[in-house]
C-alpha cells in the first residue's frame, strides 16, 4: 500500500510500475470511478505524435494520390505480341 505525502504525492509500487511500463517522467491520469479512484497510465508517445513525421507522411500520401490520378502508378500494359494467343492456351489444356 502506498502512502500520500504532505505534498499529496504518491509512490507507484515497483511491481505495478514494471507491469504497466511506467517510468519516471511519465504522466498518469486519475479517474474518479464511483467510490474508487482509477490510475490510468498515460499513452506512450509514438512517432506519429511528431508533427514533422505526420506532415512528411501526409506529403508522401498526397504525391502517391496525384501519381495514381495521372496513371503513373498504373500497371504497365502487356506487349501486343506475346508469341501466343488466348486460343492457344485453350487448346493447350485440352487432351485429344
Amino acid at each position: 500500500m502506498a502512502k500520500v505525502t504532505s505534498k499529496l504525492q504518491v509512490t507507484v509500487p515497483k511491481a505495478i510500475a514494471d507491469m504497466y511500463r511506467i517510468r519516471p517522467g511519465d504522466e498518469i491520469e486519475w479517474v474518479a470511478a464511483g467510490d474508487v479512484i482509477r490510475v490510468v497510465p498515460g499513452r506512450q508517445p509514438t512517432a506519429f505524435d511528431n508533427r514533422e513525421v505526420r506532415l512528411r507522411l501526409f506529403d508522401r500520401a498526397t504525391e502517391r494520390q496525384q501519381r495514381s490520378k495521372t496513371g503513373a502508378l498504373a500497371a504497365p500494359k502487356p506487349p501486343k505480341d506475346r508469341g501466343w494467343t488466348r486460343e492457344d492456351l485453350y487448346r493447350r489444356g485440352r487432351t485429344g
